[in-house]
């Protein structure tokens, strides 16, 4: 009965903890006059959403993207452009930012699929320094300096999200949505060949299935999720810039799903929180933080095998 208790209601119970401290967040940072915490907050469940995606190619799929910033960028550059040439509407953006990743993830992960392990690796390392290096030399639309956008997507009175709070909920709200979906998804059917693939590909085409058919639908999917985590951080920022789709900032998302753990949905966003705390402390310390952030990645990496999240819930050996 008490492995029963460490391997499921544990699990659920400091899952439940966390996001109910992230909605409280807004609340604890008005009560203490501080709304800048708001703001911190909304950026890294924002990027919550974004590792996560890359948990459904990464941990359950075992493809290892390293471009994967490349679709953070397009959700960011959807609600630039459109603002651009004064589409307010966030409906358009929002169908935009889906379309154009959706359509670039089939294409290019048509071709990247071909390929497995480094192979894999490297032509979606490619791919998104491609279109790194396109948004670049697009002077008129700010090249690498960036695209200021003049004015957040429009979804109505309602919905405003020039209101940081708005937008803070909403991002939680999609997390939360993401979780459950995701949550569902690894444990059907699809998720079972997907993890089959992940772990022997030979046996599942034995058994008469495609492979290919089921990562590329993952890593569509993937995808998707991670532009609509773009489309969020543009309205947050008000900004669209290359640097959003770089490989450095796919080695942040990368990071924060192996510090989290990568045996769990909830691993992504623990890795998001410790990543970017841990970045916003140092940084307001020394000017070489990256230093610091180094050794303690590498040090958390070897003294937590499951990741953060993943040692706070998996039974102990010899538990009863």
């Amino acid at each position: 009965m008490k492995l029963r208790l460490s391997n499921v209601i544990a699990p659920r119970a400091v899952s439940a903890a966390i996001l109910l401290l992230l909605a409280l967040v807004p609340l604890f940072a008005y009560a203490a006059d501080q709304p800048y915490y708001v703001r911190l907050f909304a950026r890294i469940l924002i990027f919550s959403l974004a590792a996560l995606s890359l948990t459904l190619t990464l941990s359950y799929g075992g493809m290892i993207s390293f471009g994967h910033a490349l679709y953070l960028g397009i959700g960011a550059y959807s609600v630039g452009l459109f603002t651009y040439y004064s589409v307010n509407s966030g409906w358009a953006h929002l169908a935009g930012a889906l379309a154009c990743a959706g359509f670039v993830a089939a294409s290019t992960g048509a071709i990247c699929l071909r390929t497995s392990g480094l192979g894999f690796l490297m032509i979606t390392f490619a791919f998104g320094q491609m279109f790194y290096f396109l948004m670049v030399s697009l002077k008129s639309y700010g090249g690498d300096e960036g695209l200021p956008i003049d004015s957040r997507s429009d979804f109505g009175p309602w919905l405003s999200f020039d209101n940081i709070v708005v937008l803070y909920y909403v991002t939680f709200v999609l997390l939360l949505a993401v979780l459950c979906v995701f949550d569902r998804l690894i444990n059907s059917e699809f998720g079972l060949i997907l993890r089959g693939c992940r772990s022997n590909e030979r046996r599942v085409k034995a058994l008469g299935l495609s492979p290919f058919r089921y990562k590329l639908s993952a890593y569509v999917i993937s995808a998707i999720v991670c532009s609509l985590a773009g489309m969020l951080l543009a309205n947050l920022t008000k900004f669209a810039s290359p640097e959003y789709m770089s490989w450095i900032r796919s080695g942040d998302l990368i990071v924060m799903v192996i510090l989290g753990g990568m045996n769990s949905l909830m691993g992504a966003v623990v890795g998001a929180i410790v990543l970017l705390l841990f970045e916003e402390t140092l940084s307001s310390w020394t000017q070489h933080w990256m230093a610091i952030l180094g050794p303690f990645i590498v040090l958390m990496t070897l003294l937590a095998r499951q990741g953060l999240y993943g040692s706070l819930v998996v039974a102990r050996p010899g538990t009863k």
